[in-house]
């Protein structure tokens, strides 16, 4: 589409002397190329699709060994195995976009190189070949021209279905969140970066703070909290450090932030982080598609990864719970009885770590 662009500008501004009587022959040889990559894509989804219902079939054995003794409900495990199956498709994500790019990087040589050697379209130059080959160069180049025309209409129903549709704005949401979480620097026609503001007042409240009270305090973040509460982490003295506990839930720094960004991090950054946190804890799911463990070693101390929490609370009905608890995969951590639990562990061990706050007698 840029490249379209670039083009019918370029002829408007060339003057009527200058017109150009169709598409060039390389972008007529990219859009030609837009077949094949579908197909690719196509072919990864099927595999993806296959393995997601081999691991749903083997989380239904693992969910009705979870909970021993409870009558079964085949549709309440399946859901729960399905819920878990999903979420570790973020998991694959690396791999099937290793692919697409290759395939991208093959197809667009391809390209490339067919236009600059012969100067003509694929079904021009797949003349005189066999007549396979002939069929389906006028294929690809006649469906790659309606693709390009159908993505662009695509892009702006996506735009707003963001509006619109609660899933799409969140899809949408998380892409944002992640681009502009990184300063300008790295990418100057990004939006402003919230992270250069959030983080230096973050980590001056915390600083201060314990400064004039001698307290303690537990720094939560959820999702992209927790990247931001670890950013603003970083960046205290080790005097306020001390007196700062951690609790991270629904996570996604290592899941994403270390996988995509290694450099910041990676397992050398987090594991760094852990020495200068000694208490911190991490919560997640496995139905929970942005966050999971950190998968840092003890190292002599607690471990920062909790087990992971039960989702749903129940599997079936309880006094407590008289109606079903419902798959909350990523959202509403708090909610479980294990939050208040692990904030109160962090608590005691800074409590019993530092001295007493201002105004109260050690004990």
């Amino acid at each position: 589409m840029s490249g379209g662009v670039a083009q019918r500008v370029a002829d408007w501004l060339d003057g009527a002397g200058g017109a150009i009587s169709g598409p060039s022959v390389v972008l007529t040889w990219q859009a030609s190329m837009i077949p094949p990559l579908l197909a690719v894509l196509l072919g990864v989804a099927v595999r993806l699709a296959a393995g997601t219902a081999r691991l749903a079939r083997a989380e239904r054995d693992r969910v009705r060994r979870e909970h021993p003794g409870e009558p079964e409900d085949p549709a309440r495990t399946r859901a729960i195995a399905h819920a878990r199956a999903m979420a570790a498709l973020t998991d694959r994500a690396p791999l099937v976009l290793t692919v697409l790019a290759a395939a991208a990087l093959v197809l667009g040589g391809v390209a490339l190189a067919g236009a600059l050697v012969s100067g003509r379209s694929p079904d021009g130059a797949a003349g005189g070949t066999a007549a396979v080959v002939q069929i389906a160069a006028g294929i690809s180049q006649g469906l790659g021209s309606w693709l390009v025309g159908l993505g662009f209409l695509l892009f702006v129903t996506w735009g707003r279905r963001a509006y619109k549709d609660r899933g799409a704005r969140r899809t949408v949401g998380i892409l944002w969140d992640v681009g502009t979480f990184w300063p300008r620097a790295a990418h100057p026609f990004a939006p402003p970066c919230y992270a250069e503001r959030a983080v230096p007042d973050l980590t001056w409240r915390m600083a201060t703070w314990t400064e004039a009270t001698g307290g303690r305090l537990v720094l939560s973040g959820h999702s992209q909290g927790s990247v931001l509460a670890a950013a603003a982490a970083w960046q205290l003295t080790p005097a306020t450090r001390a007196r700062i506990a951690l609790l991270t839930y629904g996570s996604p720094l290592e899941r994403l932030y270390g996988r995509w960004f290694p450099a910041h991090f990676g397992p050398a950054a987090l594991a760094g982080l852990h020495r200068d946190m000694a208490c911190w804890h991490n919560l997640y799911r496995r139905t929970d598609p942005i966050g999971g463990p950190v998968r840092l070693p003890a190292d002599g101390q607690p471990l920062v990864d909790r087990p992971p929490l039960r989702d749903p609370l129940t599997y079936g009905r309880t006094p407590e719970h008289p109606l079903p608890t419902p798959i909350l995969g990523h959202s509403c951590y708090r909610s479980d009885p294990a939050f208040a639990q692990v904030r109160a562990d962090l608590l005691t061990r800074l409590h019993t770590e530092l001295p007493a706050p201002r105004g109260e007698s050690a004990t």
